[in-house]
């Protein structure tokens, strides 16, 4: 299964008060693995950046001066994620800023099936912080350069969150067989081994099993003994 994850940076909080899209980050992975495919979109969002989201992200209007529109990177996002189940954390906030983006060149919304982490965090951990880092600290994830957001930096923290989410690394699969046979003795317990018990017969039971031969035709015994 082919699935993307997802993150952006923007100008705002709120793509309806006119807030703009400025970097995508996607990850590409298929069947849980990651492929190294990625694709990192700069964008320059044709209004100045307020300084509240510049301190989030450090994304600065001289750096984003040269960059392309959004218009100019659509095909070439939508290509990436083709119909690949995409992975977000607090997807209503991604997809929404994506979906205007996308309606301001009049073109389909993102009709992607979508897993959102926030919702897997908040049902795995109820009443737990759900955010990125204190999921990457929940799991011992090093997230140690992530001093400000980045959309790629930051879905390839998720994208490791998402497989801890989803059931762990599964460190314990593909073992030597040898290994494995320990860990499996490990968890038997022993038990100790008792002696045979000792068992003479008595002259009943002998002149009974004598009398029980005389009636067998033919043993095999005696055939070999021949």
């Amino acid at each position: 299964m082919r699935e993307i994850v997802l993150d952006t940076e923007t100008t705002g909080l709120d793509p309806g008060a006119g807030h703009r899209v400025v970097e995508v980050g996607c990850i590409e992975l298929v069947n849980m693995v990651a492929t190294g495919n990625s694709l990192q979109l700069y964008l320059n969002p044709e209004m100045p950046m307020p300084t509240a989201a510049q301190e989030v992200h450090g994304l600065t209007d001289a750096f984003l001066a040269d960059k392309p529109l959004f218009a100019d990177k659509a095909e070439e996002f939508l290509k990436f994620i083709g119909d690949a189940q995409l992975v977000i954390h607090n997807a209503q906030f991604d997809l929404g800023f994506l979906n205007a983006e996308l309606e301001r060149l009049k073109l389909p919304k993102i009709g992607n099936p979508y897993v959102d982490t926030v919702s897997m965090a908040r049902r795995k951990f109820p009443g737990q912080r759900a955010s990125l880092d204190a999921l990457c600290e929940r799991f011992d994830i090093d997230n140690s350069n992530r001093t400000k957001h980045g959309a790629l930096l930051d879905a390839e923290l998720l994208a490791e969150v998402y497989l801890e989410l989803s059931g762990g690394r599964q460190r314990d699969l593909g073992l030597a067989p040898e290994i494995a046979a320990r860990q499996a003795s490990a968890l038997t317990p022993a038990r100790a081994v008792r002696p045979a018990r000792p068992h003479s017969a008595s002259a009943t039971e002998l002149a009974a099993h004598a009398e029980f031969l005389k009636k067998l035709k033919d043993p095999l015994w005696l055939k070999s003994e021949a």
